[in-house]
């Protein structure tokens, strides 16, 4: 009798370990079928689905850090949403000789918006970025205002912006997560989109050539943005399209920026080739914003920064 109980007892164990085994089978069973998620070297990394901002991989994603001149995303988004890229602008006395990274501008030269857009997001001239951003709002503080304004209504709430160029300053700062999506955001922009994927172009006697070699090496990819500062490390954000499909990766702090990111893409349109959803609960959605609402407001309170 006791040899019988033994025995239903590990008939019956036999099967649960059974049904254990052809459950979990079933439940990694998509999984397996994907390559494994790169090794990246960047202190922080994220991958998103550039059409629904659905995370498909992300490391150390709400680390804030600073960004350098990958800033110059929301500078470049706010100027082609203030339009007039033809209006012609004169440079301030301030931006002339500003550290860094430059399209040496001369004080008084007149250059028009799009000249300096171009110089911003293809040669990435701290000086074209302080131009622009006095040109759109009058004053330096004032853009910075409308920047951490459209960061907010962006849903970016672990990004703070302290001037329009990125030069260090701790209170100049995003994570990786934030960057891609408000890359996301920019790349809805057409004209902005049309700047950041040029690879060369002559704007006011210069010839600017763009500092993300990404145009040049991984097929498919559309920009956005390179950044450097010795405090903030190298950091990169790009985005390739293929096939309709659209990514978004960004590098924090990452010595082995250009190889990273050619393993975050390719990683990337493994996973969207095969529809398999990846941290579904990170899932998040940058609907296109009414800018002309936006301006509008912004511009009432500029003038009433005036008038006061």
């Amino acid at each position: 009798m006791r040899r019988s109980g033994q025995k239903t007892i590990r008939q019956a164990a036999a099967a649960l370990c059974a049904a254990a085994f052809f459950l979990g089978a079933a439940g990694i069973s998509s999984a397996a079928q994907l390559a494994p998620p790169p090794q990246v070297s960047a202190k922080s990394a994220a991958l998103l689905d550039g059409t629904t901002g659905e995370c498909l991989y992300v490391k150390n994603g709400e680390q804030r850090a600073l960004i350098a001149s990958t800033t110059k995303i929301m500078t470049g988004l706010l100027v082609c949403e203030a339009g007039e890229l033809d209006r012609t602008v004169t440079v301030p006395d301030a931006a002339v000789g500003l550290e860094g990274s430059s399209m040496y501008l001369k004080k008084d030269e007149k250059l028009t918006r799009r000249d300096l857009l171009y110089g911003m997001m293809l040669h990435s001239g701290n000086d074209a970025a302080l131009t622009l951003a006095i040109s759109v709002s009058g004053s330096e503080g004032a853009f910075v205002r409308q920047m951490n304004l459209r960061a907010r209504a962006l849903g970016l709430t672990q990004t703070h912006f302290a001037n329009p160029h990125g030069l260090d300053s701790g209170e100049n700062y995003s994570t990786a997560l934030d960057l891609a999506h408000l890359a996301q955001a920019a790349l809805q922009n057409a004209q902005l989109r049309a700047v950041v994927s040029t690879k060369t172009a002559v704007c006011a006697g210069r010839t600017l050539t763009n500092h993300n070699k990404l145009l040049w090496r991984y097929d498919g990819c559309i920009g956005v943005k390179t950044g450097y500062t010795r405090h903030a490390g190298r950091i990169l954000v790009s985005a390739a399209e293929r096939d309709g499909r659209m990514l978004i990766a960004v590098t924090i702090s990452d010595p082995d920026d250009w190889r990273d990111h050619t393993a975050l893409l390719d990683y990337g349109f493994a996973v969207l080739g095969r529809d398999t959803p990846v941290y579904p609960q990170n899932r998040r959605i940058v609907w296109k914003n009414d800018c002309k609402k936006f301006w509008r407001a912004a511009q009432v309170s500029h003038a009433a920064g005036r008038r006061s």
